[in-house]
């Protein structure tokens, strides 16, 4: 079921949104739904992403183990150019 909604645009945005449906192949109806869903998805997931980054931002706080930088870049520069290296060790940090 889909429920109507008005959404009032200059005329100005109105007509630019008319020929980029154009373009598309659609109505500008159906080019703007698909905008608020691409919309309504990139904002879920930049939510979820900072929400998983203020949980290890908390699990770190909390004394969870972690990597060194400088040895997480030397293991990946070293796999990227075909040499085996030893993967870098996780280390609880001092507090």
């Amino acid at each position: 079921m889909t429920l109507a909604t008005t959404v009032k645009l200059t005329p100005r945005l109105k007509k630019r949104i008319a020929p980029l449906a154009k373009a598309a192949g659609k109505t500008p109806h159906a080019w703007m739904v698909e905008a608020l869903a691409q919309q309504v998805e990139r904002e879920e997931a930049r939510n979820q992403f900072l929400a998983a980054g203020l949980e290890s931002y908390a699990a770190v706080a909390e004394g969870e183990p972690v990597y060194a930088a400088g040895e997480v870049f030397d293991y990946l520069k070293a796999k990227l150019s075909g040499r085996k290296a030893k993967r870098p060790a996780a280390r609880k940090q001092p507090r």
